[in-house]
């Protein structure tokens, strides 16, 4: 005969790397928040996006905590891919996942702002990213004040009722054209959803995939010297 004495569960913990530069003169300035996608690290996201990392402001690149088994097994662990949350199509466990990494980025946040001085904050998310960069700027609205999503779908509906709360930050949606990963329509619906609410929302198509190429880089450059970056 077999009982069961105890049943639970206890958290692991696992070193997740970020790294903080600053650019330009030392001083007040604004921080922008690189969230990578799927299957990517911070090494490899730095590289793509490094010229957004000429412009003065604080970089903040943190990488995603699940690490990706290399099945290749040409890799050493610190190369391996990168996920931001665990995904199984039942949305219930998507939002709690998307919680759960954003609280951590949270963490990170506000264990650097004592030491710099911040003027705003941007979220600079691409595909898996660019998901859960739109889950914390509705859910942390307050901390946010721009944001560019790329090849991804911003969750309104997990906000329904409090979309009014983030009309404040302006977002960028930038999406490929031939995208087949993430099909840019439901992105586009999304953004005249927050423009109904308010916002300053604007959705561009890029002649591209699903991938992050310079056009997409070239165009956030712009739209952050636009606003003040």
């Amino acid at each position: 005969m077999k009982e069961v004495l105890v049943s639970g569960k206890a958290s692991f913990k696992i070193e997740v790397p970020y790294k903080l530069y600053e650019t330009g003169q030392k001083g007040t300035k604004p921080l922008i928040v690189y969230l990578h996608g799927f299957n990517q690290n911070i090494d490899r996201f730095e590289k793509i996006v490094n010229p957004l990392t000429e412009l003065n402001a604080y970089h903040l690149f943190i990488q995603a905590p699940y690490p990706l088994y290399d099945t290749t097994r040409s890799k050493q662990v610190e190369d391996w891919g990168r996920s931001w949350y665990l995904y199984d199509g039942e949305q219930q466990q998507f939002v709690k996942s998307m919680e759960l990494s954003s609280e951590f980025i949270q963490e990170i946040i506000d264990g650097l702002l004592p030491n710099i001085e911040v003027t705003r904050l941007c979220l600079f998310g691409y595909s898996m990213g660019g998901y859960l960069a739109g889950y914390f700027m509705l859910s942390r609205w307050k901390h946010v004040n721009d944001a560019i999503i790329i090849g991804a779908r911003i969750k309104t509906e997990v906000f329904s009722d409090r979309l009014h709360e983030a009309k404040h930050i302006n977002v960028l949606a930038l999406h490929g054209a031939e995208d087949e990963s993430v099909f840019p329509e439901p992105q586009k619906k999304e953004i005249e959803k927050l423009k109904k609410e308010d916002y300053n929302a604007q959705f561009k198509l890029i002649k591209a995939q699903h991938n992050l190429s310079q056009p997409f880089i070239a165009e956030s450059v712009l739209w952050l010297k636009e606003n003040g970056y």
